[in-house]
């Protein structure tokens, strides 16, 4: 099973759980990581299309960020967080692609599948994942999401929000 072939969301999402035997386990291990305070800038990355994302990619860009920007503030230098969440449930129909297939595979005819994987569908310009730091280490931040993003599929965009003026009243 390739990422490729589930990157567009089509038709209705199936979330329906209780009807699959074997759900597949959630692979992303933390949704915030960091020390809550009171931090200067928030940096949000989003993505310019719709897009679904599987539970994978999203640990992997989560790790990515985290891991870059610990290294440069240290543990308590920054707050992060997940903003989707991998609800959609990926079906795969397996092809048997051996001698006498033909005689043993029944084609699409009723091609359920067996869920293989979870993902999330972010619509265009939806916040994917977000860091609060301080002011000296705001292009850290964005440096760790700019290398983050190679690890989704997409288009990405950082925005970074003045979190003091924001909350200022």
């Amino acid at each position: 099973m390739h990422g490729a072939n589930y990157r567009v969301g089509k038709g209705q999402p199936f979330c329906r759980k209780d009807f699959i035997k074997g759900n597949p386990q959630i692979k992303i291990a933390k949704f915030q990581g960091g020390k809550r305070a009171n931090y200067d800038y928030c940096v949000q990355l989003l993505l310019n299309e719709k897009v679904q994302i599987r539970h994978m990619a999203i640990e992997s860009c989560r790790l990515s960020a985290s891991k870059k920007l610990e290294e440069a503030t240290g543990e308590t230098g920054y707050f992060g967080r997940l903003r989707i969440y991998p609800h959609v449930l990926l079906r795969e129909n397996k092809m048997v692609a051996t001698a006498g297939a033909d005689r043993i595979s029944e084609g699409m005819r009723r091609a359920w599948g067996k869920a293989t994987s979870l993902g999330a569908r972010v619509a265009r310009n939806q916040c994917i994942m977000e860091f609060y730091v301080n002011a000296p280490h705001l292009e850290k931040a964005k440096e760790a999401l700019r290398s983050a993003c190679v690890k989704i599929p997409g288009t990405p965009k950082i925005n970074v929000i003045d979190w003091q003026k924001k909350m200022s009243p």
